[in-house]
């Protein structure tokens, strides 16, 4: 039996089980439980008969509902790890859903963690954490302070989050936290707001600015959460992939021609489009582009002791390589 299968706990509960990591995670868990007696894979949408893993139980619940600390207690969780949030939203963006969803989902999260004794809360922050700013320094260490963007609801919102736990971690040592502030994820069946901007028939960015990506694979970003559930650690780790890669370089990799835009061009576009419906993105997006934050990722590997297993560039390899793939079996 290897470390990994001695668990430091017993009964775990994942919220947002039915996102693109929760899934994977859940399927991990399945497969390889090291010990873990109860596994709850808990998602707003319930999950037919015929998609449930052996060894999971699955709970149809709202993460906002104050009942949710009821399902824990039941279940004995002694870890929480906490998935559930809005990555992509839809066309028709709703920001009122996406905080209550994102921040006071969090909240009621927190609070049934120390209402009912949960010892260890797992938090998938993210990279958008520290905003996009034009200060930011060119390699972002956990040191940075986060400060979100409150044009963008994602970056403002995982702000608002983390300083919640960081209040939380005053108030209630006894729950310890282990906190992902992931780079973009990508993997073989990823689709997000960054794979959107890959599918462009031309690649778009501005003048004067790179704009780096750091990406991680989706099964370092498991390996790192199952380290958390079988080995133990806590605090706040950027979780990313060695090096980054630029939005031309990019553009190469994707045989896509790369058009470099002035920044006022794109703004002023943007604005347009945006007040005549023609986009749901505005003027703000030029920011996402220019100020990228890019993520060391020195601490996870000397400090946590996770080093992931894919190079930002060898996670977006395979990334292009598995889009091939299936695009020739389709």
């Amino acid at each position: 039996m290897n470390e990994e299968q001695q668990p430091l706990f017993k009964h775990i509960l994942v919220t947002g089980a039915g996102g693109y990591i929760g899934r994977q995670l859940i399927g991990s868990l399945a497969a390889d439980p090291g010990g873990l007696e109860t596994i709850v894979a808990a998602d707003l949408r319930p999950v037919p008969e015929e998609a449930r893993l052996p060894g999971v139980q699955y709970l149809a619940a709202d993460i906002c509902d104050p009942a949710l600390g009821d399902h824990m207690a039941r279940f004995k969780t002694e870890l929480v790890v906490h998935l559930a949030a809005v990555v992509t939203p839809g066309k028709q963006s709703d920001r009122r859903l996406e905080y209550k969803v994102d921040v006071e989902g969090t909240a009621n999260v927190l609070a049934a963690c120390t209402r009912t004794g949960v010892r260890k809360l797992i938090y998938t922050s993210s990279g958008a954490a520290y905003g996009y700013h034009a200060d930011n320094p060119a390699w972002i260490d956990e040191d940075t302070p986060v400060r979100g963007n409150p044009e963008f609801a994602y970056a403002h919102h995982k702000r608002l989050v983390e300083e919640m736990l960081a209040r939380s971690r005053v108030e209630h040592p006894e729950l310890e936290q282990l906190i992902f502030r992931s780079g973009t994820i990508l993997g073989a069946t990823a689709r997000n707001q960054i794979t959107n901007l890959f599918d462009q028939p031309r690649i778009i960015g501005l003048k004067g600015a790179d704009s780096p990506f750091v990406f991680i694979w989706d099964q370092d970003v498991v390996g790192a959460i199952r380290q958390g559930i079988f080995q133990g650690g806590s605090g706040i780790y950027n979780l990313a992939g060695d090096g980054a890669m630029t939005l031309p370089e990019i553009a190469r990799r994707l045989g896509k021609r790369y058009l470099a835009l002035p920044v006022g061009l794109v703004t002023a576009a943007l604005r347009v489009g945006k007040r005549l419906g023609l986009t749901q993105y505005g003027p703000e997006q030029v920011g996402f582009l220019r100020y990228r934050p890019v993520l060391a990722n020195r601490r996870l590997k000397e400090i946590y002791g996770y080093k992931p297993r894919k190079s930002t560039r060898e996670t977006f390899e395979y990334f292009l390589e598995q889009r091939r793939h299936a695009a020739q079996t389709a």
